[in-house]
């Protein structure tokens, strides 16, 4: 067992670990800062497959911005009061723990079932200056519309925050 398995089994029980920590912990906030720790596991996946550009990516839009947002969301709204229900709280649980064993058969399936391709060395290298100009010439409009919908969000708690102190 060569560095990087091992360091790809650490990732992944972290990520996995992560992963369940956001959809079973009562507290919101709690779930944010999960969800936080899952993206950097996915991050350090994309650093083992030697593209740091999008572990950086990973790591400045998704476990950066848009969980702080989150996260400032949460306490601009007092999302951090309210508690989540318990982990088989609802009416649907058997259902859904039905459909999680069903789509983990499926993945272990076609995991198991299709012939991967081996790695060819060969590497296709990406100029920066193609990334940068493609990033802000061809998806300009895009990159501003996240960006504007990102703001709207952070006023509207900014109001719905405002709103509910006013009527304490």
């Amino acid at each position: 067992m060569t560095v990087a398995e091992v360091i790809f089994y650490i990732l992944a029980i972290l990520a996995i670990v992560a992963s369940i920590g956001v959809v079973t912990v009562p507290n919101v906030v709690h779930a944010a800062l999960f969800l936080i720790l899952s993206l950097l596991g996915v991050a350090g996946f994309y650093i083992l497959l030697s593209n740091e550009f999008l572990a950086l990516v990973q790591i400045l839009i998704y476990a950066g911005t848009i969980s702080i947002l989150m996260l400032l969301a949460l306490m601009l709204t007092r999302g951090r009061e309210q508690n989540l229900p318990s982990v088989g709280a609802g009416a649907q649980w058997p259902l859904a723990l039905v459909g999680t064993v069903v789509l983990i058969a499926v993945l272990l399936t076609a995991v198991f079932d299709v012939t991967w391709p081996r790695d060819e060395g060969i590497v296709t290298l990406v100029d920066i200056n193609t990334l940068g100009n493609a990033l802000f010439r061809d998806w300009l409009l895009p990159f501003e519309l996240v960006s504007v919908v990102l703001t709207v969000a952070l006023i509207g708690a900014v109001i719905v925050a405002h709103r509910d102190e006013g009527e304490a």
